[in-house]
């Protein structure tokens, strides 16, 4: 992080991939940043504003943002191209506890686009192992918006994937249903782990799931990122209750915010 947490740094895209007609993948350089998974970036564009964004993945060279164009700022990013520039601060907040994932059976209940904040973590046990088991169960509303697909093939060499969509297409071949329904056919069977990302409404149905099949809410966390805001915690539009999101986030143990899913 930079010594001055408010000041921005000038970084180039190194690459841009489409992901679906209203996502896109950047690939930026690193000025030197080190994040955790599950930490966030805030990224601007000048005369236009500034967002979180969470990193998809990183290495000691890039930075990788997956981008949903929701708003302002996101229209702007989707507009950019390989060497145009953006700005970014950061990484803030708290990332997932990657040590007490190791040597665990690894559930992860994911609801669209909360597949960004993990991507770094599956790359890495997809890599270089680590864990005992992963089972990757990913909802997305229709065929059209399913991210990271080449990714999702490559990791289901070595893991469970299983792709779900709210609506199904007639040339669509896999499974159609809310993913929080998953959980029941992967959990319960030893002492699991488990990471869930998404809206709150996902959240809160999959962390039922995963308690119904013994999964210890010590074991269960969660990431808040859909309210993440100024990265320092001066804006308070990220308070839940007591909780700073930016800054006591956004990930947490689901002891942590069970009555704060909002």
């Amino acid at each position: 992080m930079n010594a001055n947490p408010y000041l921005p740094v000038r970084a180039k895209i190194l690459e841009v991939v489409r992901q679906t007609e209203q996502i896109a993948t950047f690939q930026i350089e690193s000025p030197g940043l080190n994040p955790v998974p599950g930490q966030f970036l805030e990224v601007s564009i000048p005369k236009v504003g500034e967002c979180p964004l969470s990193i998809s993945d990183f290495d000691s060279d890039y930075i990788e943002l997956t981008v949903r164009k929701v708003g302002k700022v996101t229209g702007a990013l989707n507009a950019l191209r390989k060497g145009d520039h953006l700005f970014i601060r950061g990484p803030y907040g708290n990332g997932f506890p990657l040590e007490k994932l190791a040597g665990r059976h690894v559930v992860m209940v994911l609801g669209g686009i909360g597949l960004v904040p993990v991507k770094s973590i599956v790359n890495r046990y997809y890599q270089n192992g680590g864990v005992k088991r992963l089972d990757l169960l990913v909802g997305f509303r229709t065929p059209r918006e399913v991210i990271f697909q080449e990714e999702l093939a490559r990791w289901q060499e070595k893991f469970n994937v299983v792709i779900t969509v709210d609506q199904g297409e007639p040339d669509w071949p896999g499974r159609v249903g809310l993913v929080s329904e998953l959980v029941k056919e992967v959990a319960g069977q030893e002492r699991a782990v488990a990471i869930v990302v998404g809206p709150p409404a996902m959240i809160r149905a999959a962390a039922e799931e995963l308690l119904k099949s013994r999964v210890a809410k010590e074991d269960i966390w969660v990431s808040l990122e859909r309210r993440m805001s100024c990265g320092i915690g001066k804006c308070g539009h990220c308070k839940i209750s007591d909780q700073y999101v930016c800054l006591d986030g956004p990930v947490f143990n689901y002891r942590q915010v069970e009555k704060l899913v909002d």
